[in-house]
């Protein structure tokens, strides 16, 4: 990636963080790096009203303009704008949050995140990627769709890093697991990631792309609705598929 366009990022992500103005010498030794530098990508910013400096010497802080090209992108999204009523749906049926990602290459990250309002829940940031693609649902349900070649190979080559007591490491169980899900249509993760969350996916496909929707809750409340959440998910795929079709 360019350092420019990485500095850049940087930056926004900077005051995301900091949540306050912050002078050059403060950005600067933030991001760790050189005092000219953070003067160029800051002047630029300036500019072209991303940035505006409160007073002479009293530090920066982002307008309200990259919020409102947000604001118009986002709404103009036509994939997100009708595959977001249909994940609501299902997050208001089943009261767990509901993600949906979108494989690139061999990475798979998040587009929408809805949550719903139990006190304990799973939480993801859209942007980030998938925690893993051995031990998450989202992760196998993207391996799924790869040829038997590209999957078998993938298994043979990848480190099954252990993540919790029960992450499969035993490459031809992982390959059981994968190839049973895809049969009956959709893939678990039972605290194989992460102690104390049990997610369930689905992969469907548009435009030739792959992308998977994911329940997640904790495990006392999902598995007393994991058939329902499992044929409720798959519904929403087809649906989703149709509909984006």
């Amino acid at each position: 990636m360019s350092k420019i366009v990485d500095r850049t990022l940087d930056v926004f992500e900077m005051f995301a963080a900091e949540k306050r103005r912050l002078s050059l010498t403060d950005i600067s030794r933030l991001l760790s790096i050189p005092i000219s530098s953070c003067h160029d990508v800051v002047r630029a910013l300036e500019a072209r009203g991303y940035l505006y400096e409160a007073a002479p010497r009293a530090g920066y802080y982002p307008t309200r303009r990259l919020l409102n090209v947000c604001e118009t992108v986002s709404a103009h999204d036509s994939l997100l704008t009708r595959a977001e009523p249909l994940l609501q749906g299902l997050k208001d049926r089943l009261e767990e949050t509901v993600t949906l990602a979108k494989a690139t290459g061999m990475r798979v990250s998040y587009l929408l995140v809805t949550e719903p309002k139990h006190p304990i829940r799973y939480s993801v940031t859209v942007g980030s990627e998938i925690r893993s693609m051995h031990a998450t649902s989202g992760g196998k349900a993207f391996l799924s769709t790869l040829p038997d070649p590209e999957l078998e190979a993938f298994v043979e080559s990848a480190d099954l890093k252990r993540m919790t007591s029960r992450t499969i490491t035993a490459r031809s169980k992982l390959l059981a697991d994968i190839r049973l899900s895809r049969q009956r249509g959709w893939f678990l993760n039972r605290e194989e990631s992460l102690d104390g969350v049990l997610t369930v996916s689905c992969p469907f496909m548009w435009n030739t792309g792959v992308y998977i929707v994911t329940v997640a809750g904790p495990p006392s409340r999902m598995d007393r609705k994991l058939e329902r959440a499992a044929a409720l998910l798959m519904q929403t795929c087809q649906e989703l598929s149709d509909t984006l079709a």
